[in-house]
Formats: structure tokens, sequence, C-alpha cells
């Protein structure tokens, strides 16, 4: 008896849970139209413009992903990047069946009634250049016209004349799609505007026909559940007319629900998007094709394996976002970001892999939850393997990290730096091919550069003094008295020249260049506010050299005992 309600509890859940499958099965089944929008979207808000070199390389990383139609273009009355672009296009013989521009539907208002008679900009350029798809922007809510002077019939008229017109003087095989671009604005309060304007497009000569719609979120501050039901409520009134067009969406970031509202769209009645990408976009940027297309993969989606090389989407955000930004993307972005692929609380596959799917190698993530055989696969992947990486070792790795803890020291031990002087402090040594792996590490601030070259001029200096010069390498005295003195008081020490062991990584009597550069780079990376040459050295021997070098003391010690 006791059993009847959790029981009733666990059939109510698992017919809930069936329900949303059956759901998601519409993602898993689309056949999604991608309308690629790098070009445009990632100049938008930008502090810098794409140049020409810029706007090759994006088109260039859209095709790689197999994209077939791309927005290329938005025309104005002065001439822009855009307009030598197309025709750098034309000249090299691009297909232009699916290169797609922008046009207002009017370029002109005056007391909120648009001018109906000029050709926009964007159709006389299109023309001017050889293109011939077109994306016509449109605005039905009160701030732009005022439609108790100037009708929705009226607005829809106008549209048609210049749908007439792209057919007649661009191409008769023109595609040609509507965006709604303010529609979160207008349907919660004149649905009846857009309504209208579909049904008098479907009504078009088939010679005609919209090849489909755009809507766009702008803002970002709908909630998935209502764009979804705002594309619910278009499709609905396409299929009502017996319109199959196609339907896409564009999703702007605001308050964290790009990525979910793109798929709530998809859910109810959107066969596509037009997008970047990656994020980068107008404002806090746009719901990325690349994320959206790998949710859809990872829930089931064959047919977009078979459409478009997905494989490359990751690279391509990557690379577009550096394109566009100069910088990598954020290392905590979705699918893309450096540490999207991380492996973080164990070694085991997840159910969709995506470092796989990719053909990456997963990172381990090394923190304090990291088990030891995690903290010795990531010697491995940065290192390779080594003797000296034991699971033994990386208990001892992850006492360290304990101990920082309990004293409030914050470190970091994913990076190449961070690991080596990790496993140094936990006992092991750094070891040649950790010393080349860091020396091959950019540094990018000026700041850090500019101690890094002062530093290096004062080992300059002392290398003057040695037999050999002008070898990246210092002799125990000259690294002594140019920059352990502060710290020991006595070169001829044993203990002293004990203690320069720990540093003499390949163990040839000198001190290399770049075994004293692990620690200042570890310096850098772990105290980036540092102000100065001195501040840094400081800093390289007090928490790394001289820990470093206690250590090679008391194994001496144990050795001799």
């Amino acid at each position: 008896m006791g059993n009847r309600p959790a029981n009733s509890f666990v059939n109510s859940y698992e017919k809930d849970v069936e329900e949303i499958r059956d759901r998601y099965k519409v993602l898993r089944d689309l056949d999604v139209f991608i309308l690629d929008n790098s070009i445009r979207e990632s100049t938008v808000g930008q502090l810098k413009g794409h140049t020409l070199e810029s706007k090759w390389e994006i088109y260039n990383e859209v095709k790689k992903c197999g994209f077939e139609n791309t927005i290329v273009a938005s025309f104005s009355h002065m001439t822009r990047v855009d307009d030598i672009f197309i025709k750098q296009l034309v000249e090299k013989g691009e297909d232009r069946n699916g290169l797609f521009a922008f046009s207002e539907v009017t370029d002109s208002v005056k007391n909120m009634i648009p001018n109906t008679e000029i050709v926009p900009i964007g159709l006389r350029k299109l023309k001017e250049v050889g293109l011939w798809n077109v994306i016509l922007e449109v605005d039905l809510g009160d701030t732009t016209y005022n439609f108790l002077e100037f009708s929705v019939e009226k607005m829809a008229q106008l549209i048609k004349k210049w749908v007439v017109w792209i057919h007649e003087n661009l191409h008769k095989h023109a595609k040609v799609f509507v965006n709604f671009r303010d529609l979160p604005e207008v349907m919660p309060f004149h649905s009846e505007r857009i309504f209208y304007i579909i049904d008098y497009m479907t009504r078009l000569p088939k010679d005609l026909k919209l090849f489909g719609l755009l809507f766009e979120e702008p803002k970002g501050t709908s909630l998935p559940d209502e764009f979804g039901l705002m594309t619910k409520y278009i499709r609905k009134k396409m299929n009502a007319n017996n319109w199959k067009g196609h339907l896409l969406i564009h999703v702007h970031e605001k308050f964290g629900f790009s990525d979910y509202t793109a798929l709530e769209a998809l859910l109810n009645g959107a066969n596509g998007v037009w997008a970047s990408v990656c994020l980068e976009g107008a404002a806090m940027g746009n719901a990325s094709s690349c994320v959206t297309l790998l949710n859809l993969i990872r829930l089931g989606n064959k047919n977009l394996l078979k459409k478009y090389t997905c494989t490359y989407l990751r690279k391509a955000a990557i690379n577009i976002t550096k394109i566009t930004t100069g910088e990598d993307p954020h290392s905590k972005q979705p699918v893309y970001g450096e540490r999207a692929l991380d492996l973080v609380l164990g070694l085991d596959k997840e159910e969709f892999d995506l470092s796989e799917f990719f053909g990456e190698k997963a990172p381990v993530r090394i923190s304090s939850v990291a088990s030891p055989e995690m903290i010795r696969t990531r010697l491995v992947q940065i290192f390779g393997e080594d003797e000296k990486f034991t699971i033994e070792k990386a208990y001892k790795m992850k006492e360290v990290m304990l101990d920082d803890l309990k004293q409030s020291r914050k470190e970091e031990y994913m990076s190449t730096v961070g690991l080596a002087m990790l496993f140094d402090r936990a006992g092991g040594a750094i070891t040649v091919t950790m010393r080349d792996a860091i020396s091959k590490e950019e540094v990018v601030r000026p700041h850090a550069q500019n101690m890094i070259a002062e530093i290096r001029r004062r080992w300059d200096d002392w290398d003057l003094k040695d037999e050999v010069q002008g070898d990246d390498m210092l002799e125990y005295d000259s690294f002594y008295n140019g920059f352990m003195a502060p710290y020991f008081s006595c070169y001829r020490c044993s203990e002293t020249k004990k203690a320069l062991q720990a540093i003499d990584m390949d163990t040839d009597g000198q001190v290399d260049w770049d075994e004293f550069l692990v620690y200042i780079k570890w310096a850098i990376h772990e105290y980036p506010d540092v102000k100065d040459a001195d501040e840094l050295l400081d800093i390289a021997f007090r928490k790394g050299l001289i820990p470093a070098m206690q250590d090679e003391l008391l194994k001496n010690r144990y050795a001799c005992n």
C-alpha cells in the first residue's frame, strides 16, 4: 500500500519524459537550412570593422563548413568595403546563386510615412555588382511607421512592388526573403499585421513567390517560450496557406537564453537559422550556428552530417572569432571555447563526446577535484611519457594543491607552466621536455614582454663575463652574482651550489636561459600585476626557484643518508 503514491509519481514522471523525448524528435529529423551571416553579423558592434582581407578570410571559413547560402553585404549610399568585396567575389567567379544581401524596403521616411517611389539603394547596388538574392528589411511596429496613415495593406503592396522589381531587374529566379526585423515588438500587440503580410505574400504568382521569411530577436529579451510561440503561429499561418517556404530565425544574446531560444524556435516550426558561426555580433552577440547545430547533432540529427561539414564548425568558430576580435574565444564559450572539451570530473567518456566528434584530444582539467590518474594523464598529454610521471607523484601533486588552498594560495595548474611548477613543487624536478615546452609558450602582453627583455639585458651583461659568450648559458658564478646573491649569502657554500642544480635541468654545469625562463614565465602567469622586472625576479625566486632549490637540497640530504 505504501508504494502506491511512489509508483504513481514514477509512472507520471516516465510519461512526461516520453512526451519530452517525442517533442525532441522534431530536432532529430529536421532538415536545417543555414543562411550564414558570419561576414555581416561579426562586424556589427565591433570596435574595428572588417577589412577586405578579413572578409575573404571569413568567407573561406564559411565555405569550409559546407554552407552554400551566405549573406555577404548590406549596402548604403556610401562606398564601403562590402561594395569592393562583392565585385571581387563576382570577378573571381564565385557561385552567386547562394549569395544574399540586405536591402531596406524604403530608404526614406517622412512624418512616419515611407517613400514608395525611389528604388532603395540596396537594390540599386545589387544590380550594379551583379547579385540578385535579396533580404528585404521590413518593420511593422508603431515606432517606425504610422499605420493609421500608411496601412499594412500598403506595406504589403510596397513589398510586392520590390519583389517584382527584383525579378525584372536582377534575376528572374532571384531568391527573396522578407525579414520581420521588429517581430517581438509587434506580435504581442499587432500580430494581425504579421499575419496579413504572410497572407498577402502567399497570394503572389508562382514566379514571384518568396523564398522564405526571416525574423529575429533583436534585443535578446524574449523568453524562449515566447519566441517559440511566435514561431509556431507564423508557421501555422504559412501552412494554412499551403506555403512551404523557409522560416529562418536569428537570436541575439542578452540574458543567457539565446541558444535555448533558437532551439525552441526550431522545435516550433522554424526550419533553419540565419546566424554567424561564432557568437560575435551586435550587442552581446548572437546564437551561433556552431552551437545550435552541435546541439541538434548530439540529439541525433543525422541530416546535418550529410549536408554540412560539421566537424569543421568548431575550427571555423574559433578562426572567425580571432579574425573579428584579434583574440581567442572566451575559454568557457560552449562548444568552441578552450575549455569546452575538458574532462573535469573523471576520465570516462561522455555520452556525446565533443572532442571525439571534432577529432581533437580532450584536455584533462587539473583542479583540486582532479584525481591522481587525471593529473598523471595531463602530465603525459603535455610533456609526453616519462618514468617520473607516476601515480605516487600525482598524489603528491594533489597534496600540494590542497595545501595551497589551506594557505589561501591561489594558483592554476592547467597550463604548461602551471603544471610543470606543480610537479616541481611536489618533489619532482623540471625536466628538459618541460623546459623546452615552456620556452615555446608565447608571452603576448607588452608589459610582460618588456620585463622579460629587461631581465634578458641583465643576463647578457653577465654573459659578457663568461668564457663562452652568446650561447644562452651562464656559468654558475655569473648566474649567482647576477641574480641569486640577494637570496643566498655565499656562492662557495655547498648548499648554494647544490641549490643551483635545481635550475640546471640538463645537468651541464651551467644555467640555460630557457631554464631560467621557466620560472620567469611562471611568475608572469601567476602574478600578472607585477610592476617591474625587479618585482618579477623577486617572485620568481621566492615563490618558484627557492622552493625548488629547497627540494633539491632535501633530495641530496636524503641521498647522503
